[in-house]
């Protein structure tokens, strides 16, 4: 090759490279910029009690009554509704249960359980309750059965376990519940079914069982509560956090001077907020489930709504799963959905990260993930749903996402710093009331 092509070579090279290298630079000097539009914090404050007020004024969180919905229609009849209950009165409930049963096989006619069905097909969203519902529909399961004796074995199993729980005043997990069985239960999803179909049949809350669920989700912040008589400050739990208990009935004496809740999806974005003392700059609560939510951060969460009143601002993933925990913690699960009206906190502003915020805040492309057919798979679902379609952001912001058919994490803003999140893009958010 002679000197004049390699120089040619070269200095292609070279231009293509340099024409990469402003993008980089320049959506790193636009993310610089946006720190120069932020106000002094006072005035950021000052907008967020403004919010906390209005919150405090016309406060969602306690959740409308069935006969709301429809004051001509009995609640009882047409869906399942469970409530706490002490453990005499879910004692009892399983005493006259295990009568019946008794008395049925006395009589030669052997025994069955009329259990509720938790089908997807029974399950319903109710615009005006904005939550999920189960209908009431109940199904035999017979002992004398092929096709259910195992499961009504298990049901028989696990009213014994929970009746011994109660009369002895004790809480247990629900690993500890498979555990006393494994060979009958065979696989723990098995037992967690079939307790969840105790709760529907017995009318009480699955906390009023006292079998809980491991401790998952952590809190952080202006928060102070006693725990069992323990006096927690959630300022002076490090990075780690709380854990919130899972049983949220020993929660008291909750008190705090947060202007807001800070619901973070995972636990990276959690462990940064609580390290930076965001808490600190911009009073508020945070809390994660770190994924999924767990039944003990659902009901923490609305416990501080009802109690404290506070708005709810939302931090998830943009991609079709964060909307899905999001709808969630707001409308319920259909699995839980015969305990919804004690699980939902409706109300939760979505601040971020939304698909629209990837190209408003420059995230560059290497950060961004192209969506798999199942995560578009995912998001064309989301967009059937009815809670979906009730808000028009929530749509734009689906429909965004399918269209670029790109998503990201979180974590994807620290590519402007590794405190990008908490000094310039949810200062900027806030400042600018930037939520659906």
């Amino acid at each position: 090759m002679s000197e004049k092509k390699r120089r040619a070579g070269a200095s292609a090279a070279g231009a293509a490279s340099s024409s990469k290298k402003p993008r980089a630079s320049s959506a790193a000097s636009y993310a610089e910029s946006l720190r120069s539009k932020l106000r002094p914090d006072a005035s950021i404050l000052a907008t967020l009690r403004s919010l906390a007020s209005a919150s405090a004024s016309k406060s969602k969180a306690a959740a409308r009554s069935l006969a709301d919905h429809d004051p001509c229609a009995d609640p009882a009849s047409s869906y399942i509704v469970v409530a706490d209950q002490d453990s005499t009165s879910v004692t009892s409930r399983i005493n006259r249960l295990v009568l019946a049963a008794a008395r049925s096989i006395l009589s030669g006619r052997g025994f069955s359980f009329a259990v509720p069905s938790r089908a997807a097909s029974n399950q319903v969203y109710l615009p005006d309750l904005d939550r999920i519902v189960l209908v009431r529909r109940e199904s035999a399961r017979p002992f004398a059965n092929v096709a259910t004796a195992r499961k009504a074995t298990i049901t028989a199993r696990v009213l014994s376990l929970v009746h011994a729980v109660l009369g002895r005043g004790i809480h247990v997990t629900k690993r500890d519940l498979f555990y006393t069985d494994v060979k009958l239960f065979g696989d723990q999803t098995q037992s967690d079914a079939v307790l969840d179909d105790v709760s529907c049949m017995l009318g009480c809350t699955r906390s009023s069982l006292h079998v809980v669920a491991s401790e998952k989700g952590v809190v952080v912040g202006r928060l102070v509560f006693a725990d069992d008589g323990d006096r927690i400050d959630c300022t002076r739990m490090g990075v780690g956090g709380k854990a919130i208990p899972p049983n949220v009935d020993r929660v008291s004496g909750i008190e705090s001077d947060a202007l807001f809740i800070l619901l973070v999806e995972k636990d990276a974005a959690f462990m940064r907020l609580a390290e930076d003392r965001f808490y600190n700059r911009f009073p508020c609560i945070i809390l994660t489930a770190k994924g999924q939510p767990d039944v003990a951060t659902r009901l923490f969460l609305r416990r501080l709504k009802v109690e404290l009143k506070l708005p709810v601002l939302a931090l998830v993933d943009s991609d079709p799963y964060g909307l899905k925990i999001l709808s969630v913690y707001m409308c319920g699960s259909k699995n839980m959905s015969y305990d919804s009206a004690n699980l939902t906190t409706p109300d939760i502003k979505w601040l971020g990260v939304r698909p629209s915020d990837l190209d408003k805040y420059r995230v560059p492309e290497q950060c961004r993930l192209p969506m798999t057919d199942h995560d578009i798979k995912v998001g064309k679902e989301l967009l059937e749903e009815d809670f979906v379609k009730q808000n028009e952001g929530w749509v734009k912001e689906l429909e965004t996402m399918l269209r670029t058919k790109q998503k990201a994490e979180i974590q994807a803003l620290s590519s402007f710093g590794f405190q990008y999140l908490t000094e310039v893009y949810l200062p900027l958010k806030l400042q600018e009331q930037d939520w659906i």
